[in-house]
């Protein structure tokens, strides 16, 4: 097997940035709208466009489908749970600016939740994907 061959058998996974944005106790949440996951919650993220640093793409992300303009305080984790998977960069975040909006053909609504509000959609089998969950509840476990 020649090296062109071996890189076609190899599985890229996409770089998506996500941002966890808290205030006043409340996490911010989008409800999706694309056919895949609709209706479902979600941190603001999307996928790193080619040449886009993986900060930037969180920071354009939280803008497009929340209204917010936004600066990163910290990286949470990365995931990656197989090669079919993106790789996930979860930041941290604070509000800087702006005010809700977003287009209606990716998002369907944009609301903050408590932890306990966030705790019923996931109960519900309404939250995207179980790393959402994971998140926000590991990161009000550390401010107990």
């Amino acid at each position: 097997m020649n090296q062109l061959e071996f890189e076609a058998l190899i599985e890229r996974a996409a770089v998506v940035a996500a941002c966890l944005i808290k205030k006043d106790g409340k996490y911010l949440l989008v409800q999706e709208s694309q056919p895949k996951a609709y209706g479902l919650w979600n941190l603001p993220a999307g996928h790193v466009d080619k040449g886009e640093k993986i900060s930037e793409a969180a920071i354009r992300e939280a803008k497009e489908e929340t209204g917010y303009d936004v600066r990163l305080i910290k990286e949470i984790t990365i995931l990656h749970e197989e090669a079919t998977n993106a790789v996930k960069h979860i930041f941290s975040a604070d509000i800087i600016g702006g005010e809700i909006s977003f287009k209606n053909d990716e998002i369907l609504d944009v609301k903050w939740l408590t932890f306990d509000e966030v705790k019923m959609i996931d109960d519900d089998n309404k939250i995207r994907r179980p790393w959402v969950w994971d998140i926000i509840k590991n990161d009000h476990l550390s401010t107990l």
